[in-house]
């Protein structure tokens, strides 16, 4: 536990010279020329598809290339993998907006990970244990709790799944509580081929999902579950998940904030 805690305490003091430096500007994750500032991490094979993690680089699953005279990232997918900045951040704003390529080898499946922390392959084998703002298709904006990372939401329950609701019943959610997922208010992600802006808040212990301007998801008392308790989880690193399909990403920007607008918590 004091291990932890000493982890705690110095990725919150790196982070908060990192956000510190970003002075309230946009601070792009992405220079428009290459993964500068990234980690490459290939991971577990796709259901079926050993052959092709067997050959699958990190060069071939990440690159920048052209589209439309401009570059963007591209995520190939074939293999389970995680593209990770090498600064930690807390108190921000963040920006990434993203759309799906044409190839599937399994399903559209992906997410921007935040509050990463610790090694590769920690969670699914894979990632940084972390909390997921998803981006699946279909899914994009729900929560997803890998590993012992925890949150409270205002939800309602339909079936045994949970949805927020600004309003609702503030429940507890991680493994040990009452599943790591938390579904997003409502649908709006645009169509497929089209791009998506996700706008992740987080401050303090708070982290809100908006997609295409509208808020979708509000986690609050952010943390990590260990022998029963649950310390405090306001920082990390960012991640971005191959895991299944081709995306494409325009653009990843960050800047410090100190509060999250009121019109964004609903």
């Amino acid at each position: 536990m004091k291990k932890n805690l000493l982890f705690f305490l110095s990725v919150f003091v790196l982070s908060s010279l990192i956000s510190c430096q970003s002075g309230g500007k946009w601070q792009p994750l992405f220079n428009g020329q290459d993964l500068n500032g990234w980690d490459m991490h290939l991971g577990t094979p796709l259901n079926g598809f050993n052959d092709l993690a067997e050959k699958a680089t990190n060069e071939s699953v990440f690159s920048v290339v052209e589209e439309n005279g401009e570059n963007v990232i591209r995520i190939s997918g074939e293999v389970n993998g995680s593209l990770a900045t090498r600064d930690t951040f807390a108190n921000y704003h963040l920006q990434l907006v993203y759309r799906w390529g044409d190839e599937v080898f399994t399903r559209r499946n992906s997410g921007l990970l935040y509050h990463s922390f610790g090694e590769f392959g920690q969670a699914l084998g894979t990632w940084m244990v972390n909390i997921e703002c998803q981006l699946m298709h279909e899914r994009l904006g729900d929560t997803y709790l890998m590993n012992n990372t925890y949150c409270e939401t205002a939800v309602s329950e339909e079936n045994g799944s949970f949805k927020y609701v600004p309003g609702g019943e503030m429940m507890k959610f991680s493994i040990e509580h009452n599943g790591p997922l938390v579904n997003k208010g409502f649908d709006a992600e645009n169509p497929l081929g089209e791009w998506n802006t996700v706008d992740l808040y987080c401050v303090d212990r708070t982290a809100v999902h908006v997609v295409n301007g509208q808020t979708v998801m509000v986690n609050t008392n952010t943390g990590i579950v260990e022998n029963g308790q649950v310390i405090p989880l306001t920082s990390g690193k960012i991640q971005l998940q191959a895991e299944g399909a081709e995306l494409f990403v325009k653009s990843i920007q960050i800047r410090q904030i100190k509060e999250i607008p009121a019109e964004i918590i609903q």
